[in-house]
């Protein structure tokens, strides 16, 4: 059963994607895999202290993107394989650079500059 013992709700972000970038963050991590079960819509909602219609729409966006497979009343399960994983990493990398190359522009940092701080922090 997938926990959500580390989720911590940040202001700024839709709750529902705020689940599905931690779920997405777990499968990258190796800690969710195929096959795993989701806890209950209800259970979710509960143990989050969110709306079930939160987690409804959490649940929905996953099945619409292949992620989980859910029956009316039946559990939901994680449906993931290497290409799925592939798909999401890249999706989730993009999408951190682009926040980051966004601040260091926002910041006023030249080229230079910014890929002198990643390396600083690569090494």
């Amino acid at each position: 059963m997938i926990t959500f013992d580390q989720f911590k709700l940040e202001d700024g972000m839709p709750i529902y994607l705020q689940i599905v970038l931690y779920i997405k963050r777990g499968i990258i991590a190796g800690v969710i895999d195929d096959g795993d079960e989701l806890p209950s819509r209800r259970i979710l909602s509960a143990l989050l202290g969110v709306n079930p219609n939160t987690v409804q729409k959490t649940y929905r966006l996953l099945e619409d993107e292949g992620l989980i497979q859910s029956h009316a009343g039946a559990k939901s399960y994680m449906v993931l394989d290497e290409e799925k994983v592939r798909r999401i990493r890249q999706e989730l990398l993009e999408g951190d650079a682009r926040n980051i190359v966004s601040a260091m522009k926002q910041m006023g940092l030249s080229l230079d500059e910014a890929s002198a701080l990643l390396k600083k922090y690569w090494d």
